[in-house]
Order: structure tokens, then C-alpha cells, then sequence
């Protein structure tokens, strides 16, 4: 299964039928084996009639007992090779639904990768959720249509010509009755069609929603707006509510009449033979072959109806998951796509060198703690996404534009560690150490640097305890620290952090800054800040305003000399007052002294978070 989920191709993804018939030609051997079981199984149903009618007008009807258990055992052969067939065809079929599951998730996770950082900008979490958990199974659901849909169709031709050996006039009513059961259910398919993807656009809408809920609820409750989103998702629950009892009553009606046309069919087929055989027309044997093959065809006329039914729904899934692969990642990454599969692109400075930022001005030299400080934290953090290419820009390294050098030696060589970047289940070990194994002593100098020694220490198995998704089981100032231990593990030429004390106290603070610009000695490394204990650790200190920087030297000079920047950072001195003043009486707060509870979801200012708890992208972290 493994093996066959790797070709052939890419997914195509110009619409929803071009996507479905991927997954069929992905797998045309197994399709074709499915529908070759499938088309026999249902070929078999309609034998057991023939062989009766030939039993009862040879066998039964003159009394030639060996005739009729001969026919008998005829029969008998044909009920075990059928079973045979319909073990094999369902085996077979379950393995195609299997494969086409697989084969989309592979897709999307792949896409998923190749969007990197613009995912969370691009499409929601709802989304994301719905088409993993409900679109890719309708999608293979769909499927099954190449097997006993085939089978069917051959049935149908098969008891067309088996009855005119009967009577013509019984084959022209079988012939013309069958589509006239679909033309009856081709209108509610359409109804079904736009009233499921009403349904999946709310349904998608909801599980954002949710997710947004669940993950701020512990700041909304401090700022008192649970109750206001809580009701939002009670008036969206009950749309949603309401599409779906519209879905129902359509999938109701096409179900219904998948059931009961079949059977209204095959009463009329019935009734009509059996005036025949009174009026001597046709012979008992053919009576019970002409039951028999209509009672047969209800199985195909089922599956047209049913297949017509998943073939709506899997158009509508199928849609969205091309709507989901049409995404492009940014312009930034995107060119790194082109470069990384072998168009021309520059390298990668082989020394270190300077990062260049023309749009602020930034300049970041080699092996110096650069500090950038705006009075708008989205300012520094922007100058931050150009350098590390999250953002299309002009930005140089060295004398190459970022954009031009293939997009995995930038991952490589930059780190772009963001505040509130994930943090996934598992190991506190396997958390920190990325996508490498890393020695006790090379996290042991990690966690030293980031002060997260009581962290280690405050878990019951030290660097072997389980923390939950999203670090649910630690505080915001530990999950912080985490953050930075990561990062440091990573031990990339470039770093460049987003604010990464943000979430601790002010004596945490202190000797993080201490400490990192130590164990970075030597190392490119980049701070945004506007913490007065980390910028006087900074080598150099950018002073933006608007995005620009209006002043660069040390953090002492620019006391001096700019009186903006003198009043941004006593802004912060008051608050690290603040904040060591408040922080033993601080009870869920958005600081972490030494292993205090940390407050809300992510750290940072809660005033801050309903932003993203309202739906805005998550920030990045590539520590490949």
C-alpha cells in the first residue's frame, strides 16, 4: 500500500473530476481488477435465474430427475463461485478506498509543507480539520463506483439480452425502465450537490471556530469575552443545524428512492410476466427466470443510484481538496520551490555574510547580537520575516538576493524562531531536539542558556515527560523558554528570534540575555525587543519608526542620543518593575518566573491574543 501511494505523478488538481480520475488512473491495475470482480459478481446474479427456468422446464416440469439435479448442482456451482467473487470483490474494492485515502492525505500533508508559513494566512484550521476527517473519506467513497458501477452496467446488458430470448416486449420494458429510474433521480442529486457544499462550507466555518475557541479560551475567560464567542458558535451550530436537516431530507428522498424504484420496477416486471405466463405467452420456467433477472437487476439499478449519490458527494469533497491544492505559498517561498527543484539560482554566500535589509535598512553583520526595537512590535517582526525569506523583499545576503538562493540552504543556514511558534506532542526531549538526535550535553548547554533548568527539573521524568500539543501541560514563560531551547538546539549560522523573552520575568530575562549572548558569541544573531536587560546585551541596536531605521549604534549611545527611544525603553523598564513587583501575587499570568504558572495559551500579553484567538495566522518556526 505504501509502495503504490508514491505514483504516478503528481495530483491533478484543475477540478474536482480531474482529481477523482487521478486516484482512479493512481491505481488502474487494482481498478481494473476491482471492476473485473465486480463486473463477474454481478454478472453471476443473474445466472441463478436462467439456470431455475432451465431446471423447471427440463427438469421439474417433464420429471427427469437426473435433468433437474444436474441443473442443480449447476446452480449450486455458480452460488459458490459467486461468493467467491463477491469475497474478492470486496476485498478488492476496500483496498482501492484504502489506497485513495492514503494517496489524498499524502497529497495534502505534502502541500501542507510546501505552503510552510503562508498555511495559517492562506486557510483556516477548520478547514484543514474538515477535509482530513470528512472530504477524504466521501472522496473514496467515490471510488467504489469503478467496481460494481462497472458490474452493473454489464448486468444491465447481460438481462437485456437473456429476456429477449424471453420476450421482446419484457426486454424493451427492463431496457427502458432502468434509465428512467435515473432521469427521476437526477434532479435530487443536483439538489444534493449544492446543498452539500453549502453544508461543508459551514461545517468548515464551525470547526474554525471551535478551534479558535478552544485554543484563546483561557484568555477569553480572563477578559470576559468568553460568553460573547461562546454565543457566536451557538448561532453558527444552529445554521449549520439547519443545512444539515436540508442535507438530510435530499439524502433521505435519494435513498428512499434508491430502495423503493427498484422494487415499484420490479413489481411491474413481475406483474407483466405473469399475465404473460396465464395467457401462455411465455413458459412457468422463463416466469421465474423473468422474477429472478428483475429481482437481480434491483442490486445494479441500486448501485446506479447509489453511485450517482457518492459520485455527487465526492465532486463536492473532491472540490475542496482541489480548492486546498491551488494554494501557492508566497512569493518568497515559492521562487525557493523553483530553485530547490533545479532552476537556475544562486548559492548561498560560503562565508558568513551580511544580511541586508533595504526596506528598513537593517543590516545585520556577521557574528554580532543585533537587536531591532520599534515601539510596534509588528515592525521588528516584519524586518525579521524578509530576512528570513517568510516575506517577498528585495533583502540581500551578501551580494545575492535572498530570493534568488535556493530555498533549502536559506532553511539551512537561517532560523526564524517566533514566540508563539508550535510545539508538538511527545517527549520534552523530542520536543527541543527537532528533526535531530541531540546529546544530553548539547540540550543540557541549551536548556542552561534559556534558564529552563526548572523545567527539566519541575516534570516528573525530566527530559523523558510527555508534553501535551501545544505545551496545554506547561505555563506561557516555560513554553517560551522551550521555544528558545529549540532554537538554540538548532544552532543555526543565522537566528533571528521574534521577541523571545517576552513571556518571563524581568531577573528571568536578565540572565536569559546574558546567557544567550554568550553562548552565541560568534554567531550571527538577530532580537526583536524593546526590554532594556536585552538590549544592553546587544551589540548593535536598531531604533525603527515606521518600519525604518532612523538610528543604529549601542544600546547606551542611543539613550543619549534619541530621545524616542529613550521613552520607548523606560516604557519597558516600568514594566519589568511591574512585573517583578506583581509577579508572586500574578495568578495565571502571562509571565514565568523560574516555573510559575505562565497564563494564557502562547505567553505574551494577553491583550494581545484575542487577535489570533480570533483566526489571524499563527507565526513560523523552521528549525530544519
Amino acid at each position: 500500500m505504501a509502495d503504490s501511494a508514491r505514483g504516478p505523478g503528481s495530483a491533478g488538481h484543475r477540478g474536482a473530476g480531474q482529481y477523482v480520475w487521478w486516484l482512479v488512473v493512481s491505481q488502474r491495475g487494482r481498478v481494473a481488477a476491482g471492476a473485473s470482480y465486480g463486473s463477474l459478481w454481478m454478472i453471476g446474479l443473474m445466472l441463478p435465474p436462467y439456470v431455475l427456468s432451465r431446471a423447471i422446464d427440463e427438469g421439474l416440469v417433464p420429471g427427469r430427475m437426473p435433468v433437474l439435479l444436474g441443473w442443480a448442482a449447476v446452480l449450486l456451482g455458480v452460488g459458490v463461485a459467486n461468493a467467491w467473487l463477491a469475497v474478492m470483490r470486496h476485498r478488492t474494492m476496500t483496498r482501492i478506498r484504502m489506497d485513495a485515502t492514503f494517496r489524498t492525505v499524502r497529497a495534502i500533508v505534502a502541500h501542507t509543507l510546501r505552503l510552510g508559513a503562508a498555511l495559517p494566512r492562506k486557510v483556516t484550521a477548520g478547514e484543514v480539520v474538515t477535509i482530513g476527517i470528512g472530504d477524504v473519506a466521501v472522496i473514496s467513497q467515490t471510488l467504489t463506483m469503478t467496481g460494481p458501477g462497472v458490474g452493473g452496467v454489464l448486468a444491465y446488458g447481460v438481462v437485456a439480452v437473456l429476456l429477449l430470448s424471453v420476450s421482446p416486449l419484457l426486454a424493451g420494458v427492463v431496457l427502458l425502465g432502468v434509465p428512467l429510474l435515473a432521469l427521476l433521480v437526477g434532479p435530487l442529486l443536483g439538489r444534493l450537490q449544492g446543498a452539500e457544499a453549502r453544508y461543508r462550507e459551514r461545517q468548515s466555518g464551525l470547526a474554525a471556530r471551535l478551534t479558535d475557541l478552544v485554543g484563546g479560551l483561557r484568555v477569553l475567560n480572563g477578559l470576559g469575552g468568553k460568553e460573547v464567542f461562546a454565543d457566536r458558535y451557538r448561532r453558527e451550530s444552529r445554521a449549520l443545524r439547519g443545512e444539515g436537516y436540508r442535507v438530510g431530507a435530499v439524502t433521505s428522498w435519494v435513498q428512499a428512492l434508491g430502495v423503493g424504484l427498484p422494487t415499484l420496477f420490479l413489481a411491474a416486471v413481475t406483474w407483466l410476466a405473469a399475465r404473460m405466463a396465464a395467457q401462455g405467452a411465455i413458459t412457468v420456467g422463463e416466469l421465474v427466470a423473468v422474477y429472478g433477472y428483475a429481482a437481480a437487476l434491483v442490486v445494479p439499478v441500486s448501485f446506479f443510484i447509489e453511485g450517482g449519490y457518492d459520485l455527487t458527494r465526492g465532486l463536492v469533497a473532491a472540490r475542496r481538496v482541489v480548492r486546498f491544492l491551488r494554494l501557492e505559498p508566497d512569493a518568497a517561498d515559492g521562487a525557493g520551490d523553483a530553485a530547490g527543484a533545479g532552476d537556475a539560482a544562486g548559492d548561498a554566500p560560503e562565508a558568513a555574510a551580511v544580511l541586508c535589509d533595504p526596506a528598513s535598512g537593517v543590516q545585520v553583520v556577521p557574528g554580532l547580537l543585533t537587536a531591532l526595537a520599534a515601539a510596534r512590535p509588528g515592525e521588528s517582526a516584519a524586518v525579521v520575516d524578509r530576512l528570513g525569506r517568510f516575506a517577498d523583499s528585495a533583502a540581500t545576503w551578501g551580494a545575492v538576493r535572498l530570493d534568488e538562493i535556493a530555498l533549502p540552504q536559506v532553511r539551512d543556514r537561517i532560523l526564524v524562531a517566533d514566540n508563539e511558534a508550535e510545539l508538538f506532542a511527545g517527549t520534552l526531549r523530542e520536543v527541543v531536539s527537532g528533526r535531530r538526535d541531540r546529546t544530553e550535553e548539547a540540550i543540557g548547554r541549551a536548556v542552561r542558556t534559556a534558564l529552563a533548568e526548572d523545567i527539566v527539573r519541575g516534570l516528573p521524568d525530566g527530559l523523558d515527560s510527555a508534553v501535551e500539543a501545544q505545551g496545554g501541560n506547561l505555563s506561557g514563560g516555560q513554553r517560551q523558554r522551550l521555544r528558545l531551547v529549540r532554537a538554540l538546539l538548532a544552532d543555526p549560522e543565522v537566528l533571528l528570534a521574534v521577541e523571545p523573552t517576552s513571556a518571563v520575568d524581568a531577573h528571568t530575562e536578565a540572565g536569559i540575555a546574558a546567557r544567550l549572548h554568550d553562548a552565541r558569541a560568534g554567531r550571527t544573531t538577530v532580537v526583536t525587543s524593546t526590554s532594556p536587560l536585552l538590549l544592553d546585551r546587544a551589540d548593535r541596536v536598531y531604533f525603527l519608526v515606521g518600519g525604518r531605521a532612523v538610528a543604529v549604534g549601542s544600546h547606551r549611545q542611543l539613550l543619549d542620543e534619541q530621545p524616542g527611544y529613550r521613552r520607548l525603553v523606560a516604557r519597558g523598564e516600568d514594566e519589568n518593575e511591574d512585573e517583578s513587583e506583581n509577579e508572586d501575587s500574578t495568578e495565571d499570568g502571562g509571565t514565568d518566573g523560574g516555573g510559575a504558572d505562565g497564563g494564557p495559551a502562547g505567553g505574551g500579553d494577553p491583550a494581545a491574543r484575542p487577535a489570533e484567538v480570533a483566526g489571524l495566522p499563527a507565526p513560523k518556526e523552521d528549525t530544519r
